[in-house]
């Protein structure tokens, strides 16, 4: 397999073997169209597939080539929003079920793991790292009401000599360990389950841009070579939709993240920084996100930014991120740099809806996709059975345009940003 649209990245390097998939010529009838191959259209044709449903997925270059194959594979229970700021907005109910909604999502994803064996490095444990004495204090509150309110007991506090003990510096004030939480190689998962989708019937096509689709009595989707006639249609294209739903697209916000990968640290290194290889996540706005990989290499990913560019020299760009934590890790060569486009909502939640009778619209997961990606995709394929009661949850949640719409929403994003980085470095 020969990943030739795929950002330079170690996750395409180091890529389970998949087909190359043709692209869609002529017209064809199906049960469901999705458009975009990332976690959440794969998923959504897997469980289709599994379920009797005729599938055409549509990508416009490789399947995972957006965010799903470029992440920092962590997934974790919880949103942005905490369960107790979720109550004022959609009632206690409705919080309860999104918070189940999450531990769900992770739960899903090592399902899906075990039953088609996806070679993925599935390995357990997250830890939400606190930068700040503040930020400590608040991950305390937040474990005892994990604890208290949530009966949920898969997550510990650790104070600043644990977290020593966890990450091998004294440089973060305390933190949350999420025993239920994981991470993959997240390129390798999504090709699982491709691979596996396509075992069940379903047909995946590659390198099929979608032109424009119709959504009435008698939907159809257009490509340049082709036409798929359905009966309802995904639109799982996160941030990359671009202008093919101006209703969604005003709802999230591209924007660009950057990892790098060292080369293979020496065991005595990678054993002394992280002896029980958890993913770690900072509490910066602008968060730093990092883990060993099962050749222990560490994948840190650090820094944004909100123009159509990356930056020139994305190595140097994040390793400065890497430097200020472990600045030991300073003298290793940097091995693979890349970027990537996620989309975020104004209010951080994903934006996962029945938009008319026969078009759905699943984005804006604001960096959980791995699991409610995943979860979005499952959901889906539940609602088009009838049952829409998972994806009514994820209606209630109060959604809103950017300001400015598509056009406008960038000056004041960036203005914001700058704000909450400027806060970052703040003592």
């Amino acid at each position: 397999m020969i990943l030739t649209d795929h950002a330079p990245s170690y996750y395409a390097a180091s890529a389970i073997p998949f087909p190359a998939l043709p692209s869609l010529s002529g017209d064809c009838d199906t049960d469901i169209c999705i458009v975009g191959g990332g976690f959440t259209g794969v998923s959504a044709a897997l469980h289709l597939a599994e379920a009797g449903y005729r599938v055409v997925l549509l990508e416009a270059h490789q399947i995972g080539w957006g965010a799903s194959g470029r992440n920092g594979g962590q997934m974790c229970p919880g949103h942005n929003k905490g369960h107790d700021e979720l109550i004022p907005m959609v009632g206690k109910d409705c919080a309860d079920q999104l918070w189940q909604s999450s531990v769900d999502a992770v739960e899903l994803v090592k399902q899906l793991v075990t039953r088609y064996q996806i070679d993925c490095h599935l390995t357990p444990g997250v830890l939400h790292a606190a930068n700040k004495a503040k930020h400590a204090k608040a991950m305390q509150e937040e474990a005892d009401y994990h604890h208290q309110v949530l009966n949920y007991d898969a997550v510990d506090y650790l104070d600043a000599p644990q977290m020593t003990e966890q990450l091998g510096n004294d440089y973060y004030q305390g933190g949350l360990l999420f025993r239920d939480g994981a991470h993959v190689h997240p390129l390798n998962f999504v090709l699982g389950m491709a691979q596996a989708a396509s075992g069940h019937g379903a047909q995946l096509f590659e390198h099929s841009p979608v032109l424009s689709y119709e959504d009435g009595a008698t939907p159809s989707v257009t490509t340049a070579h082709g036409k798929v006639r359905c009966k309802a249609i995904l639109l799982a294209c996160n941030g990359y939709l671009g202008k093919l739903h101006q209703p969604s697209a005003r709802r999230i916000m591209p924007i660009n993240n950057f990892i790098i990968a060292t080369e293979p640290l020496p065991q005595e290194v990678a054993d002394r920084i992280n002896p029980n290889r958890v993913a770690v996540a900072d509490s910066k706005f602008v968060v730093n996100y990092f883990r060993l990989s099962e050749d222990r290499r560490m994948l840190w990913g650090g820094g944004e930014n909100y123009s159509p560019n990356f930056p020139k020299d994305i190595a140097r760009f994040v390793q400065l991120h890497m430097a200020e934590v472990y600045p030991e890790l300073a003298d290793y060569k940097i091995d693979y740099a890349w970027g990537g486009t996620l989309a975020i909502t104004l209010n951080r939640m994903p934006d996962i809806r029945r938009d008319s009778a026969n078009l759905f619209v699943a984005q804006g997961y604001s960096g959980h996709g791995v699991a409610l990606a995943t979860y979005a995709g499952a959901i889906f394929a539940k609602a088009v059975q009838g049952s829409m009661e998972k994806m009514d949850v994820f209606a209630h949640i109060p959604m809103r345009d950017f300001p400015g719409g598509t056009l406008l929403r960038w000056p004041g994003l960036v203005a914001g940003m700058l704000y909450y980085a400027m806060l970052d470095r703040l003592p």
